[in-house]
């Protein structure tokens, strides 16, 4: 391939991207960021440098991070033992007091900082600035012996009730990008751990974003799990009950279609699940005519 030839194709990405860029320009968009994107440094560069262009070109992002495995593994080092709950990490004080210096004082930072060494403009926070999340304890109950609920306590794991966007919003007006860790204040004076999807999904629903993204460690949603060809590009929400029912959804996509669901019902514009491990996944998806992962809309 010639330079010029090379050129051309570059020109035609830019050209295809050209009108979604004019779509998008002034929208909301909140990221949830997680999974291997997190630990592979090119993956991170690349979620990095995506969230940028979507800056450069107008469009308003709202990064909302995990950090599951990082805490795994301080607590690993500290010889804390993990215990999950139908998904949730049980949460005592020592854990939560560990949990908010990994997400909080680690993780938020280093993205910050990469964000800013690539020339952009972005604020650490954590739910409790500003009171953005607000929450209380996360009630859960399972079947005992005898088949009778019983309350399980979960510790310090929290239910977002009230989102403040002031915060974010002052600081998108200004030109920066917020980076938010999933933790939360309770009424008194509590550190709550909560879920990471949730808080975005919440935050989204707060901002009326246009559209939340959800970085995972899959394609989308398929409807065979053993065939990666099974992509389904849209679905709509009032077939997700049926995907459920067909068992096309289960086990650990299903709180992040709850997630999808709620965010749509509340006024998000749409909701995307795609694959973080692809380098570029979000310029592909919003960018791109075919996108790379699975669409939720109305």
């Amino acid at each position: 391939m010639t330079p010029i030839e090379e050129g051309i194709g570059k020109a035609g990405v830019l050209v295809e991207a050209l009108p979604y860029i004019q779509k998008f320009a002034g929208k909301t968009v909140v990221i949830k960021y997680g999974g291997h994107a997190m630990v592979d440094p090119l993956l991170k560069e690349s979620v990095m440098l995506d969230i940028l262009l979507l800056h450069s070109v107008g469009i308003r992002p709202v990064l909302v991070h995990g950090g599951g495995p990082e805490i795994n593994a301080m607590l690993k080092k500290v010889g804390i033992e993990s215990h999950f709950i139908k998904g949730l990490r049980f949460t005592d004080a020592q854990t939560m007091e560990i949990a908010q210096m990994v997400l909080v004082g680690k993780l938020n930072t280093e993205i910050v900082a990469m964000l800013n060494r690539f020339g952009g403009k972005s604020v650490g926070l954590s739910g409790k600035d500003a009171q953005l999340l607000l929450a209380t304890k996360k009630p859960l109950k399972m079947p005992n012996s005898d088949g009778t609920m019983e309350e399980i306590d979960l510790g310090l794991v929290g239910e977002i009730h009230t989102v403040t966007p002031n915060i974010l919003n002052t600081l998108l007006e200004q030109g920066y990008i917020p980076v938010i860790s999933p933790v939360a204040s309770g009424e008194n004076g509590e550190t709550f751990n909560v879920n990471a999807d949730t808080a975005a999904g919440k935050i989204a629903e707060a901002l009326k974003a246009d559209k939340m993204l959800l970085l995972t460690d899959v394609r989308g949603i398929l409807r065979d799990v053993g065939d990666s060809d099974s992509l389904i590009s849209t679905v709509n929400r009032d077939e997700v009950d049926t995907l459920i029912e067909e068992g096309v959804l289960q086990g650990g996509m299903l709180p992040k279609v709850e997630c999808a669901v709620s965010a749509l019902e509340q006024g998000v514009g749409s909701v995307h699940i795609l694959d973080g491990r692809i380098r570029h996944a979000i310029l592909l998806e919003l960018f791109t005519d075919g996108g790379i992962g699975t669409m939720f809309k109305d």
